[in-house]
Protein backbone atom coordinates (compact mmCIF):
# COMPACT_ATOMS: atom_id res chain seq x y z
CA UNK A 1 0.00 0.00 0.00
CA UNK A 2 3.06 2.02 0.55
CA UNK A 3 2.77 2.85 -3.63
CA UNK A 4 -0.93 4.21 -3.04
CA UNK A 5 -0.93 8.46 -1.89
CA UNK A 6 -3.57 9.46 -0.14
CA UNK A 7 -4.23 13.12 0.60
CA UNK A 8 -4.13 14.68 4.00
CA UNK A 9 -7.84 14.81 4.32
CA UNK A 10 -8.56 11.52 3.61
CA UNK A 11 -5.18 9.85 5.89
CA UNK A 12 -6.95 11.95 8.71
CA UNK A 13 -10.34 10.99 8.15
CA UNK A 14 -9.31 6.85 7.57
CA UNK A 15 -7.51 7.34 10.99
CA UNK A 16 -10.30 8.69 12.92
CA UNK A 17 -12.31 5.64 11.27
CA UNK A 18 -10.20 2.89 12.25
CA UNK A 19 -10.09 4.14 15.92
CA UNK A 20 -13.79 4.60 15.66
CA UNK A 21 -13.96 0.64 14.65
CA UNK A 22 -11.38 -0.29 17.19
CA UNK A 23 -13.68 1.30 19.81
CA UNK A 24 -16.90 0.00 18.45
CA UNK A 25 -15.33 -3.84 18.62
CA UNK A 26 -14.14 -3.05 22.05
CA UNK A 27 -17.19 -2.00 23.68
CA UNK A 28 -19.45 -4.85 21.50
CA UNK A 29 -17.08 -7.48 23.08
CA UNK A 30 -17.63 -5.88 26.62
CA UNK A 31 -21.26 -6.15 25.56
CA UNK A 32 -20.92 -9.59 24.53
CA UNK A 33 -18.96 -10.63 28.12
CA UNK A 34 -20.80 -8.73 29.99
CA UNK A 35 -17.36 -7.97 31.39
CA UNK A 36 -15.04 -4.80 31.30
CA UNK A 37 -12.24 -6.95 32.15
CA UNK A 38 -12.02 -9.84 30.27
CA UNK A 39 -7.72 -10.44 30.47
CA UNK A 40 -4.63 -9.00 31.95
CA UNK A 41 -4.32 -6.99 29.37
CA UNK A 42 -7.53 -4.96 30.26
CA UNK A 43 -6.55 -3.79 33.94
CA UNK A 44 -4.00 -6.64 35.52
CA UNK A 45 -4.61 -5.67 38.83
CA UNK A 46 -8.47 -5.89 39.03
CA UNK A 47 -8.55 -8.91 36.63
CA UNK A 48 -5.99 -11.00 38.95
CA UNK A 49 -8.08 -9.41 42.21
CA UNK A 50 -10.69 -10.53 40.85
CA UNK A 51 -9.33 -13.94 40.00
CA UNK A 52 -8.48 -14.79 43.43
CA UNK A 53 -12.05 -13.52 44.79
CA UNK A 54 -13.50 -16.05 42.58
CA UNK A 55 -11.54 -18.85 43.19
CA UNK A 56 -12.02 -18.67 47.12
CA UNK A 57 -15.95 -18.13 46.00
CA UNK A 58 -15.69 -21.34 44.07
CA UNK A 59 -14.00 -23.27 46.72
CA UNK A 60 -16.60 -22.22 49.36
CA UNK A 61 -18.80 -23.13 47.40
CA UNK A 62 -17.57 -26.74 47.07
CA UNK A 63 -17.77 -27.15 50.62
CA UNK A 64 -21.40 -25.94 50.56
CA UNK A 65 -21.78 -29.68 49.18
CA UNK A 66 -19.70 -31.05 52.46
CA UNK A 67 -22.33 -29.11 54.84
CA UNK A 68 -25.11 -30.01 53.01
CA UNK A 69 -24.45 -34.14 53.55
CA UNK A 70 -23.87 -33.44 56.92
CA UNK A 71 -26.97 -31.75 57.57
CA UNK A 72 -28.78 -34.71 56.20
CA UNK A 73 -26.18 -36.90 57.85
CA UNK A 74 -27.79 -35.28 61.44
CA UNK A 75 -31.15 -35.22 60.43
CA UNK A 76 -30.60 -39.10 59.30
CA UNK A 77 -29.47 -39.43 63.09
CA UNK A 78 -32.51 -37.55 64.61
CA UNK A 79 -34.64 -39.78 62.30
CA UNK A 80 -33.24 -42.40 63.88
CA UNK A 81 -33.15 -41.20 67.66
CA UNK A 82 -36.59 -39.76 67.56
CA UNK A 83 -37.67 -43.74 66.31
CA UNK A 84 -35.25 -45.18 69.40
CA UNK A 85 -37.14 -42.82 71.96
CA UNK A 86 -40.85 -43.86 70.48
CA UNK A 87 -39.66 -47.68 70.76
CA UNK A 88 -38.23 -46.73 74.37
CA UNK A 89 -41.36 -45.27 75.58
CA UNK A 90 -43.05 -48.52 74.62
CA UNK A 91 -40.61 -50.65 76.26
CA UNK A 92 -41.37 -48.20 79.62
CA UNK A 93 -45.00 -48.93 78.78
CA UNK A 94 -44.99 -52.63 78.95
CA UNK A 95 -42.90 -53.27 82.06
CA UNK A 96 -45.54 -50.68 83.59
CA UNK A 97 -48.06 -53.27 82.42
CA UNK A 98 -46.33 -55.91 83.50
CA UNK A 99 -46.20 -53.95 86.97
CA UNK A 100 -49.73 -53.91 87.13
CA UNK A 101 -50.24 -57.42 85.85
CA UNK A 102 -51.20 -59.53 89.29
CA UNK A 103 -52.79 -62.37 87.71
CA UNK A 104 -50.69 -65.21 89.03
CA UNK A 105 -51.86 -68.87 89.12
CA UNK A 106 -53.26 -70.53 92.78
CA UNK A 107 -54.12 -73.82 94.19
CA UNK A 108 -55.28 -74.44 97.15
CA UNK A 109 -54.70 -77.77 99.47
CA UNK A 110 -56.08 -79.34 102.04
CA UNK A 111 -54.71 -79.88 105.63
CA UNK A 112 -55.42 -83.00 107.24
CA UNK A 113 -53.44 -83.34 110.59
CA UNK A 114 -54.14 -86.98 110.51
CA UNK A 115 -52.72 -87.49 107.76
CA UNK A 116 -49.82 -85.44 108.45
CA UNK A 117 -49.47 -87.37 112.16
CA UNK A 118 -47.25 -86.05 114.48
CA UNK A 119 -44.52 -88.86 114.17
CA UNK A 120 -41.71 -86.69 112.56
CA UNK A 121 -41.28 -83.05 111.55
CA UNK A 122 -42.52 -83.08 107.89
CA UNK A 123 -41.94 -79.81 105.58
CA UNK A 124 -43.46 -78.40 102.74
CA UNK A 125 -40.78 -77.39 99.96
CA UNK A 126 -40.99 -75.18 97.01
CA UNK A 127 -38.62 -75.21 94.20
CA UNK A 128 -38.28 -73.87 90.83
CA UNK A 129 -40.51 -70.49 90.44
CA UNK A 130 -38.89 -67.98 91.85
CA UNK A 131 -36.85 -70.29 93.78
CA UNK A 132 -34.83 -70.91 90.93
CA UNK A 133 -31.90 -73.64 91.30
CA UNK A 134 -32.99 -72.72 95.59
CA UNK A 135 -35.15 -74.29 97.53
CA UNK A 136 -37.72 -72.89 100.15
CA UNK A 137 -39.16 -74.86 103.48
CA UNK A 138 -41.67 -74.43 106.25
CA UNK A 139 -42.42 -77.07 108.77
CA UNK A 140 -45.85 -78.51 109.15
CA UNK A 141 -45.54 -78.81 112.57
CA UNK A 142 -44.68 -77.27 115.88
CA UNK A 143 -42.80 -77.64 118.80
CA UNK A 144 -45.62 -77.59 122.18
CA UNK A 145 -45.12 -76.84 125.67
CA UNK A 146 -47.97 -76.68 127.82
CA UNK A 147 -47.91 -76.21 131.36
CA UNK A 148 -50.79 -75.35 134.25
CA UNK A 149 -52.42 -71.48 134.55
CA UNK A 150 -49.90 -69.96 137.56
CA UNK A 151 -47.27 -69.87 139.20
CA UNK A 152 -47.51 -71.42 142.71
CA UNK A 153 -44.40 -71.58 144.34
CA UNK A 154 -44.45 -74.56 147.45
CA UNK A 155 -44.37 -72.24 150.78
CA UNK A 156 -43.52 -68.96 148.74
CA UNK A 157 -45.46 -65.94 149.12
CA UNK A 158 -46.96 -64.15 146.15
CA UNK A 159 -44.74 -61.44 144.33
CA UNK A 160 -41.40 -62.98 144.61
CA UNK A 161 -39.63 -63.41 141.74
CA UNK A 162 -38.21 -66.07 139.59
CA UNK A 163 -36.76 -66.90 136.00
CA UNK A 164 -37.83 -69.21 133.49
CA UNK A 165 -34.91 -69.73 131.27
CA UNK A 166 -36.15 -70.69 127.15
CA UNK A 167 -33.77 -72.00 124.40
CA UNK A 168 -32.98 -73.49 120.98
CA UNK A 169 -31.32 -73.34 118.15
CA UNK A 170 -32.66 -70.34 116.41
CA UNK A 171 -34.23 -68.52 119.29
CA UNK A 172 -31.65 -65.35 119.58
CA UNK A 173 -28.47 -67.54 118.13
CA UNK A 174 -29.12 -70.08 120.30
CA UNK A 175 -27.87 -68.93 123.18
CA UNK A 176 -30.54 -69.39 126.27
CA UNK A 177 -33.01 -66.31 126.93
CA UNK A 178 -34.00 -65.84 130.71
CA UNK A 179 -37.50 -63.82 131.88
CA UNK A 180 -38.22 -62.66 134.60
CA UNK A 181 -41.77 -63.84 135.99
CA UNK A 182 -42.70 -63.79 139.76
CA UNK A 183 -45.24 -66.09 141.29
CA UNK A 184 -48.71 -63.50 141.27
CA UNK A 185 -48.13 -64.22 137.04
CA UNK A 186 -51.09 -65.68 135.47
CA UNK A 187 -51.09 -67.71 132.31
CA UNK A 188 -51.82 -64.56 130.14
CA UNK A 189 -49.21 -62.31 132.05
CA UNK A 190 -46.48 -65.06 131.61
CA UNK A 191 -47.26 -65.11 127.75
CA UNK A 192 -47.13 -61.37 127.61
CA UNK A 193 -44.13 -61.42 129.32
CA UNK A 194 -42.42 -64.13 127.16
CA UNK A 195 -43.58 -62.56 123.95
CA UNK A 196 -42.34 -59.07 125.25
CA UNK A 197 -38.96 -59.92 125.83
CA UNK A 198 -38.58 -62.29 122.79
CA UNK A 199 -39.71 -59.57 120.45
CA UNK A 200 -36.99 -57.51 121.30
CA UNK A 201 -34.50 -59.91 120.21
CA UNK A 202 -32.87 -59.67 116.62
CA UNK A 203 -34.20 -63.44 115.66
CA UNK A 204 -37.22 -64.75 117.89
CA UNK A 205 -36.71 -67.80 115.97
CA UNK A 206 -40.26 -68.86 115.82
CA UNK A 207 -40.79 -68.85 119.84
CA UNK A 208 -43.99 -67.74 120.85
CA UNK A 209 -46.13 -68.05 124.11
CA UNK A 210 -50.39 -68.16 123.99
CA UNK A 211 -52.81 -69.26 126.02
CA UNK A 212 -54.89 -72.58 125.19
CA UNK A 213 -57.89 -73.09 126.95
CA UNK A 214 -55.91 -71.44 129.95
CA UNK A 215 -52.83 -73.21 129.74
CA UNK A 216 -49.90 -71.55 128.81
CA UNK A 217 -48.44 -72.82 125.91
CA UNK A 218 -44.72 -72.45 124.68
CA UNK A 219 -44.80 -73.79 120.98
CA UNK A 220 -41.88 -73.31 118.25
CA UNK A 221 -43.32 -72.68 114.85
CA UNK A 222 -39.72 -74.09 113.04
CA UNK A 223 -39.95 -77.71 114.82
CA UNK A 224 -37.00 -77.21 116.86
CA UNK A 225 -36.32 -78.62 120.84
CA UNK A 226 -37.37 -76.32 123.22
CA UNK A 227 -34.74 -76.27 126.32
CA UNK A 228 -36.72 -75.18 129.54
CA UNK A 229 -35.08 -74.63 132.49
CA UNK A 230 -34.63 -72.08 135.95
CA UNK A 231 -36.42 -71.50 139.03
CA UNK A 232 -40.19 -71.64 137.95
CA UNK A 233 -42.30 -74.35 139.45
CA UNK A 234 -44.69 -75.02 136.37
CA UNK A 235 -46.58 -78.47 136.76
CA UNK A 236 -46.75 -79.49 133.07
CA UNK A 237 -49.66 -81.70 132.47
CA UNK A 238 -49.26 -84.71 130.77
CA UNK A 239 -46.06 -85.12 131.24
CA UNK A 240 -43.90 -87.75 133.16
CA UNK A 241 -42.44 -86.64 136.64
CA UNK A 242 -38.91 -88.36 135.38
CA UNK A 243 -38.80 -85.69 132.93
CA UNK A 244 -38.20 -83.11 135.26
CA UNK A 245 -35.28 -82.98 137.34
CA UNK A 246 -34.84 -81.11 140.97
CA UNK A 247 -32.85 -78.68 141.99
CA UNK A 248 -31.53 -77.68 145.26
CA UNK A 249 -32.42 -74.28 146.71
CA UNK A 250 -32.13 -73.73 150.36
CA UNK A 251 -31.42 -70.52 150.09
CA UNK A 252 -33.12 -68.22 153.14
CA UNK A 253 -34.41 -64.76 152.49
CA UNK A 254 -35.26 -63.50 155.78
CA UNK A 255 -34.06 -62.89 159.35
CA UNK A 256 -36.22 -62.82 162.24
CA UNK A 257 -35.09 -62.21 166.21
CA UNK A 258 -32.82 -59.44 165.36
CA UNK A 259 -31.78 -57.53 168.86
CA UNK A 260 -32.37 -54.14 169.00
CA UNK A 261 -30.47 -51.53 169.41
CA UNK A 262 -27.44 -53.11 167.75
CA UNK A 263 -25.06 -53.43 169.80
CA UNK A 264 -22.44 -52.65 167.49
CA UNK A 265 -20.91 -51.76 163.96
CA UNK A 266 -21.39 -54.35 161.72
CA UNK A 267 -20.58 -54.85 157.48
CA UNK A 268 -22.34 -57.11 155.03
CA UNK A 269 -21.80 -57.62 151.26
CA UNK A 270 -24.62 -57.76 148.54
CA UNK A 271 -22.79 -59.06 145.22
CA UNK A 272 -19.52 -57.74 146.71
CA UNK A 273 -20.63 -54.63 147.68
CA UNK A 274 -20.50 -53.73 151.47
CA UNK A 275 -23.21 -52.30 153.41
CA UNK A 276 -22.51 -51.15 156.77
CA UNK A 277 -24.57 -50.76 159.55
CA UNK A 278 -24.20 -48.75 162.76
CA UNK A 279 -24.41 -49.34 166.07
CA UNK A 280 -27.51 -48.12 167.86
CA UNK A 281 -30.11 -48.93 165.09
CA UNK A 282 -33.30 -48.88 167.79
CA UNK A 283 -35.71 -50.61 165.01
CA UNK A 284 -36.73 -52.29 161.89
CA UNK A 285 -37.63 -49.34 159.99
CA UNK A 286 -34.27 -47.60 160.15
CA UNK A 287 -32.60 -50.90 159.48
CA UNK A 288 -34.88 -50.85 156.48
CA UNK A 289 -33.99 -47.85 155.25
CA UNK A 290 -29.67 -48.46 155.47
CA UNK A 291 -30.09 -51.34 153.92
CA UNK A 292 -32.93 -49.59 151.04
CA UNK A 293 -30.62 -46.32 150.20
CA UNK A 294 -27.40 -48.31 150.14
CA UNK A 295 -26.03 -48.41 146.70
CA UNK A 296 -25.22 -52.18 147.30
CA UNK A 297 -28.75 -52.83 147.06
CA UNK A 298 -29.73 -50.22 144.70
CA UNK A 299 -26.91 -51.88 142.19
CA UNK A 300 -28.82 -55.50 142.95
CA UNK A 301 -32.58 -54.19 143.00
CA UNK A 302 -32.83 -55.69 146.23
CA UNK A 303 -35.27 -54.39 148.81
CA UNK A 304 -35.14 -54.83 152.17
CA UNK A 305 -39.01 -55.14 153.92
CA UNK A 306 -40.60 -55.96 157.58
CA UNK A 307 -41.76 -59.65 157.68
CA UNK A 308 -44.00 -58.78 160.68
CA UNK A 309 -42.35 -61.16 163.02
CA UNK A 310 -39.82 -58.83 163.89
CA UNK A 311 -37.01 -59.00 161.27
CA UNK A 312 -36.27 -58.29 157.81
CA UNK A 313 -37.17 -59.91 154.52
CA UNK A 314 -34.65 -59.13 151.14
CA UNK A 315 -36.05 -59.72 147.67
CA UNK A 316 -35.18 -59.06 143.81
CA UNK A 317 -38.28 -58.61 141.79
CA UNK A 318 -36.32 -58.73 138.82
CA UNK A 319 -35.91 -62.23 139.72
CA UNK A 320 -32.04 -61.70 139.19
CA UNK A 321 -30.17 -64.20 141.46
CA UNK A 322 -27.96 -61.80 143.90
CA UNK A 323 -25.02 -63.32 146.81
CA UNK A 324 -24.97 -62.29 150.41
CA UNK A 325 -21.71 -62.35 152.31
CA UNK A 326 -19.54 -60.82 155.21
CA UNK A 327 -20.69 -60.35 158.94
CA UNK A 328 -23.95 -61.72 158.54
CA UNK A 329 -24.52 -62.89 162.16
CA UNK A 330 -26.86 -59.93 163.78
CA UNK A 331 -29.14 -60.86 160.38
CA UNK A 332 -29.53 -64.69 161.13
CA UNK A 333 -28.39 -65.49 157.96
CA UNK A 334 -26.15 -67.89 156.30
CA UNK A 335 -23.01 -66.58 154.73
CA UNK A 336 -22.69 -66.81 150.68
CA UNK A 337 -26.21 -67.90 150.31
CA UNK A 338 -27.83 -67.20 147.39
CA UNK A 339 -31.08 -66.82 146.93
CA UNK A 340 -33.64 -66.63 143.84
CA UNK A 341 -36.46 -64.73 145.87
CA UNK A 342 -38.38 -67.73 146.40
CA UNK A 343 -38.41 -70.06 149.41
CA UNK A 344 -36.45 -73.79 148.89
CA UNK A 345 -38.85 -75.21 146.70
CA UNK A 346 -38.89 -75.54 142.76
CA UNK A 347 -39.09 -77.81 140.11
CA UNK A 348 -36.89 -77.28 136.80
CA UNK A 349 -35.10 -79.10 134.22
CA UNK A 350 -35.50 -79.74 130.57
CA UNK A 351 -38.93 -80.89 129.19
CA UNK A 352 -39.07 -82.72 125.60
CA UNK A 353 -41.84 -80.89 123.64
CA UNK A 354 -44.61 -82.86 122.04
CA UNK A 355 -45.08 -82.29 117.76
CA UNK A 356 -48.33 -80.29 116.76
CA UNK A 357 -49.45 -80.62 113.37
CA UNK A 358 -50.01 -76.41 112.56
CA UNK A 359 -53.58 -75.20 111.92
CA UNK A 360 -54.08 -73.19 108.20
CA UNK A 361 -53.59 -70.00 109.69
CA UNK A 362 -50.63 -70.46 111.14
CA UNK A 363 -48.99 -71.59 107.72
CA UNK A 364 -50.39 -68.91 106.07
CA UNK A 365 -48.98 -66.33 109.12
CA UNK A 366 -45.41 -67.80 108.99
CA UNK A 367 -45.63 -68.20 104.94
CA UNK A 368 -46.36 -64.64 104.84
CA UNK A 369 -43.99 -63.17 106.86
CA UNK A 370 -40.45 -65.44 106.01
CA UNK A 371 -38.17 -63.49 104.40
CA UNK A 372 -37.10 -66.28 101.96
CA UNK A 373 -40.61 -66.93 101.08
CA UNK A 374 -42.82 -64.02 100.92
CA UNK A 375 -41.68 -62.92 97.87
CA UNK A 376 -41.56 -66.08 96.06
CA UNK A 377 -44.81 -67.20 96.92
CA UNK A 378 -48.26 -65.78 98.78
CA UNK A 379 -50.49 -67.74 101.18
CA UNK A 380 -53.73 -67.56 102.46
CA UNK A 381 -56.90 -69.35 103.77
CA UNK A 382 -59.28 -70.65 101.26
CA UNK A 383 -62.54 -71.83 103.56
CA UNK A 384 -59.95 -74.14 105.70
CA UNK A 385 -57.34 -75.00 102.67
CA UNK A 386 -54.12 -74.07 102.05
CA UNK A 387 -54.19 -71.49 99.16
CA UNK A 388 -50.60 -70.78 97.47
CA UNK A 389 -50.37 -68.50 94.80
CA UNK A 390 -47.05 -68.47 92.34
CA UNK A 391 -45.39 -65.30 92.43
CA UNK A 392 -43.52 -66.30 89.24
CA UNK A 393 -43.76 -67.30 85.62
CA UNK A 394 -42.22 -70.03 85.98
CA UNK A 395 -44.17 -73.64 87.27
CA UNK A 396 -43.40 -74.13 90.93
CA UNK A 397 -43.34 -77.34 92.55
CA UNK A 398 -44.63 -78.20 95.86
CA UNK A 399 -42.92 -80.99 97.76
CA UNK A 400 -45.20 -82.31 100.34
CA UNK A 401 -48.52 -82.54 98.78
CA UNK A 402 -50.28 -85.32 96.86
CA UNK A 403 -51.63 -85.82 93.87
CA UNK A 404 -55.09 -85.25 94.74
CA UNK A 405 -54.38 -81.67 96.64
CA UNK A 406 -53.88 -83.30 100.08
CA UNK A 407 -50.49 -82.14 102.54
CA UNK A 408 -48.84 -84.79 103.82
CA UNK A 409 -45.22 -83.67 103.44
CA UNK A 410 -43.74 -86.39 101.87
CA UNK A 411 -45.33 -86.86 98.21
CA UNK A 412 -43.39 -85.49 95.75
CA UNK A 413 -43.79 -84.12 91.72
CA UNK A 414 -47.80 -84.30 91.99
CA UNK A 415 -48.07 -80.32 93.04
CA UNK A 416 -47.32 -77.62 90.47
CA UNK A 417 -48.42 -74.37 89.90
CA UNK A 418 -48.43 -72.68 86.76
CA UNK A 419 -46.69 -69.44 86.07
CA UNK A 420 -47.71 -66.23 85.04
CA UNK A 421 -48.20 -66.09 81.63
CA UNK A 422 -48.98 -62.82 81.08
CA UNK A 423 -45.77 -61.41 82.08
CA UNK A 424 -43.83 -64.35 80.58
CA UNK A 425 -45.84 -63.09 77.08
CA UNK A 426 -44.93 -59.33 78.40
CA UNK A 427 -40.91 -59.78 78.50
CA UNK A 428 -41.33 -61.08 75.20
CA UNK A 429 -42.52 -58.07 73.57
CA UNK A 430 -39.65 -56.43 75.63
CA UNK A 431 -37.13 -58.60 73.99
CA UNK A 432 -38.69 -57.48 70.54
CA UNK A 433 -38.59 -53.87 71.05
CA UNK A 434 -35.01 -54.22 72.18
CA UNK A 435 -34.34 -55.94 68.93
CA UNK A 436 -35.81 -53.07 67.16
CA UNK A 437 -33.88 -50.36 68.80
CA UNK A 438 -30.57 -52.11 67.73
CA UNK A 439 -32.48 -51.95 64.25
CA UNK A 440 -33.11 -48.55 64.09
CA UNK A 441 -29.97 -47.95 65.35
CA UNK A 442 -28.64 -49.31 62.48
CA UNK A 443 -30.63 -48.08 59.34
CA UNK A 444 -30.17 -44.48 60.51
CA UNK A 445 -27.15 -43.87 57.95
CA UNK A 446 -26.51 -41.13 55.48
CA UNK A 447 -24.19 -41.46 53.06
CA UNK A 448 -22.71 -44.35 54.19
CA UNK A 449 -22.29 -42.57 57.77
CA UNK A 450 -24.23 -43.64 60.46
CA UNK A 451 -23.93 -41.19 63.65
CA UNK A 452 -25.82 -43.75 65.90
CA UNK A 453 -23.10 -46.40 65.04
CA UNK A 454 -20.34 -43.80 66.05
CA UNK A 455 -19.23 -43.22 63.25
CA UNK A 456 -17.22 -39.65 63.18
CA UNK A 457 -18.36 -37.29 60.99
CA UNK A 458 -16.01 -34.72 60.01
CA UNK A 459 -17.43 -31.38 58.03
CA UNK A 460 -15.09 -28.24 56.54
CA UNK A 461 -16.29 -24.60 57.10
CA UNK A 462 -13.14 -23.34 55.01
CA UNK A 463 -11.32 -23.55 52.27
CA UNK A 464 -7.54 -23.74 54.31
CA UNK A 465 -9.19 -26.52 56.74
CA UNK A 466 -8.46 -24.40 59.70
CA UNK A 467 -12.37 -24.62 60.81
CA UNK A 468 -13.99 -27.35 60.99
CA UNK A 469 -16.47 -29.55 63.37
CA UNK A 470 -16.57 -33.44 64.16
CA UNK A 471 -19.48 -34.94 64.68
CA UNK A 472 -20.18 -38.52 67.49
CA UNK A 473 -21.61 -39.78 69.96
CA UNK A 474 -20.83 -39.17 73.58
CA UNK A 475 -16.97 -41.37 73.85
CA UNK A 476 -17.75 -42.68 70.85
CA UNK A 477 -20.69 -45.01 71.45
CA UNK A 478 -23.17 -46.72 69.60
CA UNK A 479 -26.28 -46.11 70.35
CA UNK A 480 -27.10 -49.89 71.21
CA UNK A 481 -29.39 -51.38 73.50
CA UNK A 482 -26.62 -53.05 75.39
CA UNK A 483 -24.36 -49.58 75.65
CA UNK A 484 -28.21 -48.15 77.29
CA UNK A 485 -28.15 -50.87 79.63
CA UNK A 486 -31.15 -52.83 78.37
CA UNK A 487 -30.53 -56.38 77.86
CA UNK A 488 -32.64 -59.56 76.82
CA UNK A 489 -35.34 -60.23 79.65
CA UNK A 490 -35.78 -63.72 80.91
CA UNK A 491 -39.58 -64.30 81.95
CA UNK A 492 -38.20 -64.59 85.66
CA UNK A 493 -36.85 -61.19 85.19
CA UNK A 494 -40.51 -60.17 86.07
CA UNK A 495 -41.33 -62.38 88.99
CA UNK A 496 -40.85 -59.48 91.42
CA UNK A 497 -42.24 -56.10 91.58
CA UNK A 498 -38.91 -54.54 92.91
CA UNK A 499 -37.32 -56.34 89.40
CA UNK A 500 -39.47 -54.79 87.13
CA UNK A 501 -39.61 -51.19 89.47
CA UNK A 502 -35.41 -51.84 88.80
CA UNK A 503 -35.84 -52.62 84.88
CA UNK A 504 -38.23 -49.22 85.01
CA UNK A 505 -35.53 -47.32 86.11
CA UNK A 506 -32.86 -48.73 83.89
CA UNK A 507 -35.36 -47.89 80.70
CA UNK A 508 -35.48 -44.39 81.97
CA UNK A 509 -31.80 -43.81 82.35
CA UNK A 510 -31.53 -44.74 78.66
CA UNK A 511 -34.27 -42.70 77.82
CA UNK A 512 -31.91 -39.68 79.65
CA UNK A 513 -29.16 -40.69 77.39
CA UNK A 514 -31.01 -41.10 74.11
CA UNK A 515 -32.22 -37.30 74.97
CA UNK A 516 -29.15 -36.21 75.75
CA UNK A 517 -27.69 -37.31 72.47
CA UNK A 518 -30.36 -36.08 70.11
CA UNK A 519 -29.91 -32.86 72.04
CA UNK A 520 -26.35 -32.86 71.19
CA UNK A 521 -26.27 -33.42 67.34
CA UNK A 522 -29.43 -30.98 67.71
CA UNK A 523 -26.76 -28.00 68.93
CA UNK A 524 -24.68 -29.82 66.34
CA UNK A 525 -27.11 -28.97 63.59
CA UNK A 526 -27.38 -25.60 64.72
CA UNK A 527 -23.72 -24.75 64.12
CA UNK A 528 -23.53 -26.60 60.77
CA UNK A 529 -26.72 -24.98 59.54
CA UNK A 530 -25.74 -21.36 60.94
CA UNK A 531 -22.49 -22.08 58.87
CA UNK A 532 -23.83 -22.69 55.35
CA UNK A 533 -25.79 -20.13 55.96
CA UNK A 534 -22.46 -17.84 56.65
CA UNK A 535 -20.85 -19.54 53.69
CA UNK A 536 -23.40 -18.87 50.87
CA UNK A 537 -23.35 -15.28 52.36
CA UNK A 538 -19.56 -14.93 52.15
CA UNK A 539 -19.26 -16.76 48.39
CA UNK A 540 -22.14 -13.87 47.64
CA UNK A 541 -19.82 -11.09 49.15
CA UNK A 542 -16.77 -12.57 47.40
CA UNK A 543 -18.68 -12.98 43.50
CA UNK A 544 -20.02 -9.03 44.09
CA UNK A 545 -16.48 -8.51 44.65
CA UNK A 546 -15.20 -9.75 41.82
CA UNK A 547 -17.83 -8.76 39.44
CA UNK A 548 -17.26 -5.18 40.69
CA UNK A 549 -13.87 -5.50 39.26
CA UNK A 550 -14.80 -6.46 36.02
CA UNK A 551 -18.14 -6.63 34.84
CA UNK A 552 -19.25 -3.60 32.68
CA UNK A 553 -22.01 -1.45 33.12
CA UNK A 554 -24.34 -2.24 30.00
CA UNK A 555 -25.85 0.98 29.87
CA UNK A 556 -22.88 2.88 29.48
CA UNK A 557 -21.54 0.66 27.20
CA UNK A 558 -24.89 0.57 24.83
CA UNK A 559 -24.52 4.21 24.85
CA UNK A 560 -20.89 4.36 24.18
CA UNK A 561 -21.33 1.85 20.95
CA UNK A 562 -24.40 4.77 19.80
CA UNK A 563 -22.16 7.22 20.35
CA UNK A 564 -19.55 5.19 18.04
CA UNK A 565 -22.11 3.90 15.38
CA UNK A 566 -23.12 7.73 15.23
CA UNK A 567 -18.93 8.76 14.93
CA UNK A 568 -18.14 5.86 12.85
CA UNK A 569 -21.45 7.31 9.95
CA UNK A 570 -20.21 11.00 10.54
CA UNK A 571 -16.30 9.76 9.73
CA UNK A 572 -17.57 7.79 6.94
CA UNK A 573 -19.50 11.11 5.55
CA UNK A 574 -16.30 13.02 6.22
CA UNK A 575 -13.96 10.26 4.24
CA UNK A 576 -16.49 10.62 1.40
CA UNK A 577 -16.21 14.34 1.32
CA UNK A 578 -12.30 14.25 1.90
CA UNK A 579 -11.83 12.03 -1.18
CA UNK A 580 -14.25 14.63 -3.60
CA UNK A 581 -11.32 16.83 -4.34
CA UNK A 582 -9.74 14.02 -6.02
CA UNK A 583 -12.58 13.34 -8.04
CA UNK A 584 -12.50 17.08 -9.29
CA UNK A 585 -9.27 16.16 -10.60
CA UNK A 586 -10.48 12.90 -12.01
CA UNK A 587 -13.11 15.18 -13.60
CA UNK A 588 -10.64 17.29 -15.05
CA UNK A 589 -8.97 14.51 -16.78
CA UNK A 590 -12.08 13.53 -18.47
Amino acid sequence: MSDISLSKAVRSNLLSLQNTAELMARTQNRLATGNKVNSALDNPTNFFTASALNARAGDLNALMDSMANGIQTLEAADNGLTAITKTLESMQSTLRQARQDKSFETDSFSLDADTIGTGTIQTLDFTEGAFGDGMGSITLHNKVITGNNGFANAGGSAGKASTLSIQTDSLNGGTAVTIALNAADTAETAAAKINSHISALDDGGGVTARVVKGQLEISSSKGEAIDLAGSVDIEFIGLAAGNVTAEDATATSGATGITFPIASQFTFTINGSSITIPSGVADVTALIGHINTSSAAQAAGVEASDNGSGGITLTNDDGINFTLGGTLAPLDMTATTTTDGIPASGTVGTITPANAVKSVDQLVREINRDADLKTKIRASNDNGKLRIENLSTQDLQIKGVTSSGIIDGTSFGAAKISGNSVRADLAEQFNELRDQLDKLADDASFNGINLLRGDNLKITFNENGTSSIDIQTKNGDALSSANLGLYDLIAKNLDADADIDSLLNEVKSALASVRSQASSFGYNLSIVQNRQNFTKEMTNTLQTGAANLTLADMNEEAANLLALQTRQSLSSSSLSLASQADQSVLQLLQ
